[in-house]
């Protein structure tokens, strides 16, 4: 599993675009949907705890975890971090102090696992940590939202710096590799650049939802993102919500 290194220090002024208020009001909504009460959540490859912070703001006592040392030092930086615990693990092998009653994995932190056998021990490890009841929710994206990317580049220059982002989907194996450099000015006026390579995998609706399933928890629906109502063919990114019935 990659980690985000160098480009930790810019992630977050290079992804200003990702709609991380619709993504926690969509969580806050689906908690009250199954009564999800203000208990610890916790936040599943948190990055630079974006939606950590505001679960955090809307009352929820939280924990962040993430395979990034650099991404937890960015994000224990910001003032509205006071009072989260932030703990660097890997999510095939994370591990918590007691139950929590949700634990949340956003911004397609799950498209990271490499097969059927990685998804399936992150749905049991949240299984084992959820309190009776408990709501294990998280996004993917989708094989269509992979082969729209294709094989192509999308570039950006700004004042502050430039942007280049190379994508390469194999539809065989349904992996997905992200080449990314930053050149971004320092103070001396000449520029630092920043290079990350990540893959990530496109995993099917039927072999999630099996995961789900073998892993003891029970799968309450799964929604498109952008609607929030049932997916369709042409559905991006989607939302798995499961329970944990087994306690």
């Amino acid at each position: 599993m990659e980690a985000y290194t160098s480009f930790a220090s810019v992630y977050d002024r290079y992804m200003d675009n990702v709609p991380y208020d619709t993504w926690t009001e969509n969580i806050k909504t689906l908690f009250e949907k199954y009564q999800m009460p203000m208990e610890i959540v916790c936040d599943l490859g948190c990055g630079t705890g974006q939606i950590t912070r505001r679960l955090k703001a809307a009352g929820y006592d939280m924990i962040g975890i993430d395979v990034s040392y650099d991404m937890l030092m960015e994000a224990q930086t910001r003032e509205d971090s006071d009072g989260i615990l932030y703990l660097c693990q890997d999510m095939r092998e994370f591990e918590l102090y007691g139950t929590v009653g949700a634990v949340v994995s956003l911004c397609d932190s799950l498209n990271y696992l490499r097969n059927y056998e990685e998804l399936l021990t992150v749905c049991k490890l949240a299984n084992n940590y959820l309190d009776p009841k408990g709501l294990f929710i998280f996004d993917v994206k989708t094989e269509h939202f992979y082969k729209q990317l294709g094989c192509g580049t999308i570039a950006e220059n700004r004042e502050e710096g430039s942007f280049i982002w190379e994508n390469d989907y194999d539809e065989e194996t349904r992996d997905n590799a992200y080449y990314l450099t930053i050149y971004e000015e320092n103070e001396e006026g000449t520029f630092d650049r920043y290079e990350e390579e990540h893959l990530q995998h496109a995993f099917e609706v039927e072999e999630i939802k099996a995961a789900i399933k073998e892993s003891g928890l029970d799968l309450l629906e799964v929604l498109d993102v952008a609607t929030m109502a049932e997916p369709k063919p042409d559905s991006d990114r989607l939302y798995f919500i499961a329970r944990e019935v087994t306690k």
